[in-house]
């Protein structure tokens, strides 16, 4: 089947300059119909439209990948475009907190945009992947994956929620076709939301101090077109001057 009868779902795409819409990008040059989810219209809208602009084909689709009914409509529209070859998790915030003073709902709300989020994108996707015996899913990870930090148990404690879910994914549905891989981005962004609240980083961090949206987008690529006899479960990814 070509690319061009298949389609990927990246959900969790915001502004242009951020790591959703990179993943897009990526895909769309490779030729898949690219479904963008996400919960601001106008930035997921800009994003589906620079990619047409580029020649690619991508729609772009409103809604809470925490919300079942959101994260089952998500996958509908996508496979009416193509089967789902690849699906990418890239939802959710960051928050800093006091453990003593962070309140339950907040640490609920982490835990429901990343966790809760990717365990739904996750099985939706698996659902159709799996009887077909193809596909790929792939979830964002981040330093918080692996470690927890000071004033970031929200955060951390969400997104190694998400490396667990990952790996019993990929444990239950790889020996049945499907590939699963959790990329751990361990350090800054280089996008939208980390130098609005951050607007020097870049200067302070230096020529590729941060990581690159379309860099790590081809990281993902490359994850999807490995051969099922070399599969990727997880790998991490930092600019070459991070400490790690």
């Amino acid at each position: 089947m070509a690319d061009t009868e298949r389609s990927a779902l990246i959900v969790g795409v915001g502004a242009i300059a951020g790591l959703g819409a990179a993943y897009g990008r990526r895909f769309a040059k490779a030729g898949y119909r690219v479904t963008l989810a996400g919960r601001t219209l106008e930035k997921v809208e800009a994003a589906a439209e620079d990619i047409c602009r580029a020649g690619g084909q991508a729609q772009a689709i409103i809604g809470d990948a925490s919300v079942e009914e959101d994260a089952v409509r998500f996958a509908t529209e996508a496979e009416k475009w193509g089967p789902i070859d690849v699906a990418v998790h890239n939802a959710g915030t960051n928050r800093r907190d006091s453990f003593l003073d962070l309140e339950v709902a907040n640490l609920e709300q982490l835990w429901r945009e990343h966790t809760l989020g990717a365990f739904l994108t996750g099985r939706e996707a698996a659902r159709r992947m799996v009887p077909r015996g193809r596909g790929t899913i792939i979830f964002t990870g981040a330093s918080g994956s692996l470690r927890g930090k000071a004033l970031f148990a929200a955060f951390a404690s969400a997104k190694a929620g998400v490396r667990a879910l990952s790996q019993s994914l990929a444990r239950e549905v790889g020996p049945k076709g499907v590939h699963v891989a959790h990329l751990i981005i361990d350090g800054g962004i280089d996008g939208a939301r980390l130098l609005a609240a951050m607007p020097n980083l870049r200067e302070e961090r230096g020529q590729d101090g941060l990581l690159d949206p379309d860099a790590i987008a081809e990281t993902a690529f490359q994850v999807h077109g490995q051969h099922r006899s070399a599969w990727t479960q997880e790998v991490d990814l930092r600019p070459w001057a991070e400490a790690f």
